[in-house]
């Protein structure tokens, strides 16, 4: 069955295929060289041009030998062979209109949910200690301060592999995904390796195990946005990208909520780090068998040539790439601060560890359920803009608001302004990524993601040093305070909120153009979906 919406035409069906115009022709060299440059980045084999492959249908049609059907049997003529298992549904027709067919395939789910796993437990791994950062002290004989920089040195290690990690997803995700899996592993037991005794931890080699983890979060935090371009049509990639990139922070959030569970002691540190451990290696063995790319790709925008790297420098000239991304990075940046940091903010005023943990996974949650809701209506209607600047003031306004919370001492405030909190930012995160992947078209979106989540955790680590900085002495009222450190996030956030509100102004509507959206509507006439 088929259901017309304007240009576009649904078949009441699970599959989903994207129908592009090309150029006509009636041989079967002509359909090769379409094929091929629909293609372009994918290895598909030449189209048979022999009389014995190739006919001509009724309509004076040439396609391309099909298994599937667009309820149109009678018209599918057999024009010419692919060499190849899974290209058997592209097709060409040829004649007053042509188009060519992309498909989606369902085995993207399997990688998509990898990436979901490794991004989980990376953050998980990053906040393990942060929950319980007073019997990580004592467990690992030094300060409350020196148990940040378990935290820290997570985020500054991404910084360090911007470069290399822009260079491997530049690829693929693939390597980038192995890669990740590799240092998760050994980082994760090189950390138990120096927490092993409950009698106490070696402090420099769980740093050194912290670090490879750290390592290995820019391969998987930077991956989304290139798996969903390669893999998801335009009706769907916001969706894979928060689906991926929020899982991050739902890691910390388990993180927050599970370990202070775990520790009730000093000495439960070296159970903790096991558990998360034996965790992160089940999540990550998987990753070795994730499909490396699609056999055709699911529309024209991912089948465009993608810049190359020294041609993507050109990205820092636009305005409105830095209209967005330095918002971006401010706000995941005290998103990273205040998540490793709240135990520390609301424990002063009277709240538990488990209280501190819950209000974590309360930011969080919320946040997932509001990026949820979302996430599917902005891919539909492509309301990129609206959203960021709905969302930047609401993330502005609950971090001034939050500044008062912990002083009231009860539970209700603290939680209800997180929650709001969790839902804008959250549902900032993927339309802020996929917004600046449209902008930046065709530079690969690797670039433009690496450099936001790697100004992200740049400025998170200096906003976790501030902090501490800030934090109060033993004599204030209440000792060790971080009220001062509250204000400052709160002052930042503010001062930010015009920057991408000057989006689309000023006669600079045509800046803002979604460049991928217009490649794909501009020649798509159908979406189904296709098994492969």
């Amino acid at each position: 069955m088929t259901r017309s919406i304007g240009s576009r035409t649904f078949d009441d069906d699970d599959d989903e295929v994207a129908r592009t115009p090309t150029t006509s022709g009636t041989d079967g060299a002509g359909a090769g060289s379409d094929i091929r440059k629909a293609h372009d980045e994918y290895a598909l084999n030449p189209v048979a041009s022999g009389s014995s492959e190739a006919s001509h249908g009724k309509n004076g049609h040439l396609r391309l030998t099909s298994n599937s059907t667009d309820g149109n049997d009678d018209e599918v003529d057999s024009a010419a062979r692919i060499a190849g298992a899974e290209v058997e549904n592209a097709s060409i027709e040829n004649g007053d209109r042509g188009a060519v067919v992309y498909k989606v395939y369902k085995r993207r789910w399997f990688g998509l949910i990898q990436i979901t796993l490794l991004n989980i437990i990376v953050s998980w791994d990053w906040l393990t200690f942060s929950p319980v950062s007073q019997n990580a002290a004592i467990y690992y004989n030094t300060t409350e301060s020196a148990i940040n920089w378990f935290s820290t040195a997570v985020l500054f290690s991404f910084v360090v592999m911007i470069p290399v990690v822009i260079y491997t997803l530049h690829w693929g995700p693939k390597p980038s995904v192995m890669a990740a899996a590799v240092l998760i592993l050994v980082g994760s037991w090189i950390r138990f390796a120096g927490s092993h005794a409950r009698e106490g931890g070696l402090f420099g080699v769980v740093m050194f195990g912290q670090i490879l983890i750290g390592l290995a979060q820019p391969f998987v935090l930077s991956a989304p946005t290139r798996y969903s371009d390669m893999w998801f049509t335009n009706r769907g990639r916001v969706a894979a990208t928060a689906l991926a990139s929020l899982a991050n922070p739902f890691g910390a959030a388990l993180g927050q909520l599970i370990v202070p569970f775990w520790v009730s002691g000093p000495a439960d540190i070296s159970s903790a780090v096991l558990y998360v451990a034996i965790i992160s290696s089940i999540a990550a063995i998987p990753s070795f068998f994730i499909p490396a790319s699609p056999p055709t790709p699911p529309g024209p925008s991912a089948s465009t040539p993608k810049a190359s790297l020294r041609s993507s420098l050109q990205l820092f000239r636009s305005l409105e790439i830095w209209l967005t991304m330095i918002p971006y990075a401010v706000y995941v940046g005290f998103f990273n601060s205040v998540s490793s940091l709240l135990n520390q903010i609301m424990m002063p005023y009277g709240f538990s560890s488990d209280e501190a943990g819950i209000a974590g996974a309360v930011l969080i949650v919320v946040g997932l359920v509001a990026s949820a809701a979302s996430s599917p209506v902005i891919d539909r209607t492509k309301a990129f803009l609206l959203a960021i600047k709905v969302a930047i003031p609401l993330v502005s306004l609950s971090y001034l608001v939050f500044v008062w919370m912990p002083g009231t001492r009860g539970l209700a405030g603290p939680y209800v302004v997180l929650a709001v909190l969790g839902a804008s930012s959250f549902s900032l995160v993927p339309v802020a990524l996929e917004f600046l992947c449209e902008l930046a078209h065709p530079v690969s979106p690797e670039v433009t993601s690496t450099l936001a989540w790697g100004g992200g955790q740049l400025l998170g680590g200096v906003f976790i040093i501030i902090s501490d900085a800030l934090k109060a002495g033993p004599g204030a009222n209440p000792p060790e305070n971080m009220d001062n450190a509250l204000i400052f996030t709160a002052v930042v956030a503010l001062v930010t909120v015009p920057l991408p509100m000057c989006l689309g102004l000023f006669g600079r509507r045509d800046k803002i153009a979604m460049k991928r959206v217009r490649s794909d509507e501009g020649s798509a006439s159908s979406v189904r979906a296709v098994d492969a």
